[in-house]
């Protein structure tokens, strides 16, 4: 059974962080992809692979160091080693020592596989047939967890992130329209590579949507508080908004109101299956310094009771 830690280069005392970055290193010189055509490359890689696959991971690290699983990750085999069935049984059966057991005698049973093979006949193994006992089972590579933050308009058009995996290799990963923080994108057998014929381990991103200045989302619609000024609120006038898709021309009716809510329709996210609105929220807003001729027109001007009529509609 192969050392692991040397496999690394790592002391047995190494933390994980310290076999993380042994391995990173070893990965991107031995990767085939630096040393294409070189089969003595390609299984050092899989060897350094599969160590860090058991190292890498503190359950697994901890089974490996405690003996209870080898080098190849599989559980040992618990007849092996420490004098066998012939050890257990003082001597072995009739009185004599098995092969396991280490002794000079006449050989009853020469190890567990062929107990088993008495017993059960060779589907277990034994010296009429091949040792499937002891034979390792095809495992799937370890998943590997990645994180990836993306803007707010990339999430909304969707679009493709350069991403490179803890191989040193990079791809292109490609980000749909709609995404949201902490869905998960997932790159079949992209992550750790498998043991004994397994398949390879998946790759998944965790994804992080970061926040716009003056976009936000509802669903697939896209909401913009859009300020504009007591005249223009009373005159009506037109001007040029934001949208994902690029700026529009809006046509804000008169006398609009603080907080009405105008639709640019397929203005927001649109998804394989949807296309979604914005929705353009009025905000009417003040002069930052006092005008007196507006002060003077509110005093003289009694305003039909507008607030006093829109309160009691709201109920209070």
């Amino acid at each position: 059974m192969s050392d692991l830690y040397k496999t690394l280069g790592v002391s047995k005392n190494a933390d994980q962080k310290e076999i993380k970055s042994a391995y990173r290193k070893l990965a991107k010189k031995y990767h085939p992809d630096h040393n294409a055509g070189n089969d003595k490359i390609s299984e050092k890689f899989k060897e350094i692979s599969s160590a860090y696959g058991i190292l890498g991971d503190e359950k697994k690290r901890k089974q490996y160091d405690a003996g209870q699983i080898n080098d190849q990750g599989q559980q040992q085999n618990p007849f092996q080693g420490g004098g066998g069935f012939g050890g257990g049984f003082g001597g072995g059966f009739g009185g004599t020592q098995g092969r396991a057991g280490g002794g000079a005698g006449p050989e009853v049973f020469g190890g567990a596989e062929d107990l088993f093979a008495s017993l059960f006949g060779n589907q277990f193994g034994g010296r009429g047939g091949p040792n499937q006992f002891n034979r390792p089972r095809p495992q799937k590579g370890q998943d590997i967890v990645y994180a990836m933050t993306i803007g707010f308009e990339e999430m909304a058009r969707g679009g493709s992130r350069r991403l490179t995996l803890n191989t040193g290799k990079s791809i292109d990963v490609k980000i749909p329209a709609g995404i949201k923080s902490g869905q998960q994108i997932r790159l079949k057998e992209k992550g750790g590579l498998g043991q004994n014929g397994g398949p390879n381990g998946d790759a998944k991103i965790n994804i992080t949507v970061a926040s716009h200045p003056y976009f936000r989302r509802d669903g697939d619609t896209i909401i913009l508080d859009l300020p504009i000024g007591i005249d223009e609120a009373v005159l009506g006038t037109q001007m040029t908004v934001p949208t994902i898709h690029g700026n529009l021309t809006l046509k804000v009716p008169a006398n609009t109101s603080s907080g009405a809510k105008l639709r640019l329709k397929d203005k927001g996210i649109h998804t394989k299956t949807t296309k979604g609105d914005q929705i353009v929220i009025v905000k009417i807003v003040l002069p930052t310094e006092k005008d007196d001729k507006l002060t003077t027109f509110m005093k003289e001007w009694n305003g039909k009771n507008a607030g006093e009529a829109a309160r009691k509609k709201a109920g209070f």
